[in-house]
């Protein structure tokens, strides 16, 4: 009999491997019968890590967004799967129990069937929570081994992680492929040895980028591999993933049982997806995600994370050549900056002890090199800037490292007084609903069907509080406009463009400056009045982001009047999803806060005064 290979559609990974955001909910739902038209996908990945936040980032409600877009597929029959990051949920850094617990049954009751928890460093003490939280709320728990290649992650290392997992009682197992770095033969192995242990079910996903996919497609489809993820032209390939036409032909020939693919709705999807791209997702699209790149075999970043790590170059690359010209040194190149950064990735990740890299570690590995690059290019020491999340991942806060941590950051801990972690990542973060449900009943705010708002609160608490407020739909509007300017503008002045756009909504009007070229951009919040100015010492952005007093509600914001003590956190830059501290260099009393939460800031810029005692 011939062994039938199914096919999943990952629709979201494909958007977020090729830019920064995802689909509007609108167009999400009107893209989805030309999908199941196509009749060969018994899967389609509708939701899950970085989808939530980017509804957030544009303005829209997520929780909206993932009823409406799962709906369509379960009344055809086709089971849809989301992506969650085990201790850390649906963002960058770890979540409380009580939340993680919530995650669940929220996803469930919004029509999610199958959850594919992965943690970073493979610590079973992080995935063992959510297979349980998942069975309880009705879910099909498939766990992931996210693969790598280095001297620690070989087939044995990775079937006895299987092993641990099944033994917990999980569904189903995904070899997470996430960089496309897994080598066939190897990832043919190891499916083998999984399904010596168990006939269960085993799910490929893999990136397209280094070049090894369609190989390592058919070789786990000869060892047992029972799902294949796929995509769809324009988003297929490059950083993304092998498409639909392709795999379904190679193992068409191979022998496998597989459906057939509606041609016409196949044009139909294409063409909705480069409309799509055409309104405004292409703006953040780098072609150079398009590519298939073999120097993504070295620092083995994932391709789900490219699409953000080049917007991320190019606003860095800006920042620091400002900085070049005003310090009399020539500029870098997009690709000089890319070269650099992939060859730190390459000498940093056996320092840091080998941590798997996909979210949200390969964006703190990517965030720490890309900081060393840029600290030493302005003639400053490796290692000078690490964010409090990345030194939780060293420090074993987060979960156990695959390997050991070099004895130069080993010492630099000591030197900081940071102590290193052994026990149960997750006993490190209490409980935090209670804490949220009172915040959103002081504010007026619903807690929602299912409490799905509660929830959305509480794992996004500072995107939450910019979407209720408006302030994201404004800046995310405000950069939309001035991409489209910058695109259009081959002919004509900036002078003759708009400067300022005034944006109203929810009702509130919205003040917005434009940036053209080297001009900077803010958007300013909806205050009465701007935050007092006072005497004393200039404290500066250490770089360019958005600017927040606090990252969760676990931390009390410091206001003016009140006195700081040298070290102390003061304020977050966060960039490149990772928030990075600003502490106080001396004791005094801070007489002014110059920039609102949320706001987008350049380095250097102004944000803060402190009086020296």
């Amino acid at each position: 009999m011939e062994k039938e290979v199914k096919f999943s559609l990952v629709f979201r990974d494909m958007w977020q491997s090729a830019g920064k955001y995802v689909p509007r909910v609108d167009q999400l739902v009107k893209v989805a019968p030309a999908i199941i038209k196509m009749g060969c996908f018994d899967r389609v990945e509708t939701n899950g890590g970085g989808f939530e936040q980017v509804n957030l980032l544009f303005g829209e409600n997520p929780n909206k967004a993932v009823r409406e877009w799962t709906r369509p597929f379960h009344e055809a029959g086709i089971q849809t799967h989301m992506l969650d990051r085990a201790l850390n949920g649906l963002r960058m850094s770890p979540v409380p129990a009580d939340v993680r617990r919530l995650f669940y049954k929220v996803k469930k009751a919004q029509g999610t069937d199958i959850t594919r928890t992965f943690c970073g460093l493979n610590d079973i003490r992080n995935i063992a929570p959510s297979i349980e939280y998942a069975k309880a709320a009705g879910m099909i728990s498939q766990c992931s081994l996210c693969i790598t290649y280095s001297p620690i992650h070989t087939v044995e290392y990775y079937v006895n992680l299987a092993k641990q997992l099944i033994d917990l009682g999980c569904d189903e197992i995904c070899l997470k492929d996430m960089a496309g770095i897994g080598r066939p033969v190897m990832l043919g192995k190891i499916c083998a040895g999984i399904k010596a242990y168990k006939d269960i079910t085993i799910q490929y996903h893999s990136h397209a980028g280094p070049g090894f996919n369609m190989a390592s497609i058919l070789e786990v489809c000869k060892n047992g591999c029972d799902y294949v993820d796929t995509a769809i032209a324009p988003l297929a390939w490059g950083t993304g993933h092998a498409d639909i036409l392709a795999v379904q032909a190679m193992l068409k020939d191979a022998g496998f049982k597989v459906k057939e693919v509606n041609m016409a709705a196949y044009m139909e999807v294409r063409s909705q997806i480069q409309a799509m791209m055409d309104d405004f997702l292409g703006l953040y699209c780098n072609p150079l995600n398009r590519i298939n790149n073999s120097l993504l075999i070295a620092p083995g970043l994932p391709g789900g994370m490219m699409g953000s790590l080049m917007a991320d170059l190019e606003t860095n690359l800006e920042s620091l050549n400002k900085w070049k010209s005003k310090h009399g040194q020539p500029a870098l190149t997009e690709d000089d900056l890319l070269v650099k950064l992939f060859d730190e990735v390459a000498y940093i990740w056996p320092k840091l002890g080998y941590p798997c890299l996909v979210t949200p570690f390969s964006q703190y590995v990517k965030n720490l090199a890309l900081m060393n690059v840029i600290q030493m290019e302005k003639g400053k020491e490796r290692w000078s800037m690490i964010a409090d999340d990345i030194w939780d991942m060293i420090l074993g806060k987060a979960g156990r490292l695959p390997g050991e941590v070099a004895p130069e950051l080993k010492a630099l801990a000591k030197e900081q007084g940071r102590e290193f972690f052994t026990t149960d990542p997750q006993a490190n973060y209490p409980d935090e609903l209670d804490k949220y449900r009172k915040m959103m009943a002081e504010k007026g705010w619903p807690t929602g069907q299912d409490d799905e708002e509660l929830f959305e609160y509480a794992m996004h608490p500072s995107q939450y509080e910019a979407y209720k407020s408006g302030q994201a739909k404004a800046a995310f509007e405000a950069d939309v406009e001035k991409r489209r300017n910058e695109q259009n503008c081959t002919a004509g002045s900036a002078a003759a463009q708009p400067t300022t756009l005034t944006l109203t909504v929810n009702g509130q009007s919205y003040k917005v400056d434009v940036a053209y070229g080297d001009a900077p951009a803010t958007t300013a919040a909806p205050t009465a009045a701007a935050v007092p100015t006072g005497e004393g010492e200039d404290i500066l952005a250490p770089l360019e982001g958005k600017f927040y007093r606090v990252k969760n509600a676990q931390e009390t914001p410091k206001n003016v009047g009140d006195t700081v003590a040298a070290g102390d956190v003061i304020g977050y830059i966060e960039a490149m999803k990772t928030y990075n501290a600003i502490r106080a260099e001396f004791d005094g009393v801070l007489t002014a806060i110059l920039a609102n939460s949320g706001d987008a800031v350049e380095e250097d810029d102004v944000i803060m005064k402190i009086a020296k005692k």
